[in-house]
């Protein structure tokens, strides 16, 4: 995670300044909001550079329960709820309202820095596990997960065995891959059919994403395979 954004929403000056301080000190970027109208706002137009909200619950205009369900309308971001109240039924309260974590005025500044390191380990292991599903070459991208390939911004509708087939190519980019590979690799060892299946695919797999032959990706080696690249000249 390169950069770590914190949006604290505390009315009280004094504390608000402190804390900002504290988190500036430890390397993170801090966003603030004195209310919850403000807070509404300014998480609308950074939502996608925040990583956590600091949320505290007695705030004007907005209260922080109500904060937490607006923004869950749309979003998952992690949310430290920051309170006075103390009681079970308001800890409850705040969990169901969609925050993850709730911290009880007064605090040690090394227990929230402790808090918010645990969400960072948390967020950090999400991205890498998402990354391990989802292959970028040059301007191609395919997620596994969401059965999803984008060229230029723009999704290309493959069918299962063509989105197969380029997912391979991808794990292996700029390796040269051979029919008998491709064909075991997506339609398996016990597939009796013939090599120049994978020929029929390619040729499907180009027409849709490298329309373009100026901009084209998968790339025939002559008498050994086929193989993603940015040379645009096939052997």
């Amino acid at each position: 995670m390169n950069e770590v954004v914190i949006l604290l929403i505390e009315d009280e000056a004094s504390l608000a300044n402190f804390i900002s301080e504290e988190l500036r000190f430890e390397g993170y970027n801090v966003l603030y909001a004195s209310d919850g109208e403000q807070a509404l706002e300014l998480f609308k137009q950074n939502q996608k550079r925040i990583t956590m909200l600091l949320l505290d619950w007695m705030l004007p205009k907005y209260d922080g329960i109500t904060v937490a369900r607006r923004i869950r309308r749309t979003s998952q971001v992690p949310i430290i709820m920051m309170t006075a109240r103390d009681q079970l039924t308001d800890k409850v309260t705040g969990l169901d309202a969609g925050t993850d974590d709730y911290i009880t005025k007064p605090f040690e500044i090394e227990e929230l820095l402790a808090r918010i390191r645990v969400i960072i380990r948390r967020l950090e292991q999400q991205e890498k596990k998402q990354k391990q599903f989802v292959y970028h070459y040059a301007d191609l991208t395919l997620d596994l997960t969401k059965h999803v390939v984008e060229r230029f911004g723009e999704v290309i509708q493959l069918t299962q065995k063509e989105f197969e087939l380029l997912a391979e190519l991808m794990k292996h980019s700029e390796v040269v891959l051979t029919r008998d590979e491709l064909l075991n690799a997506v339609w398996g060892y016990d597939y009796f059919g013939q090599t120049n299946v994978v020929d029929v695919y390619i040729r499907s797999l180009r027409n849709k994403m490298d329309r373009n032959p100026s901009q084209r990706l998968l790339q025939t080696v002559r008498g050994v395979g086929y193989v993603l690249r940015l040379d645009n000249e096939e052997n």
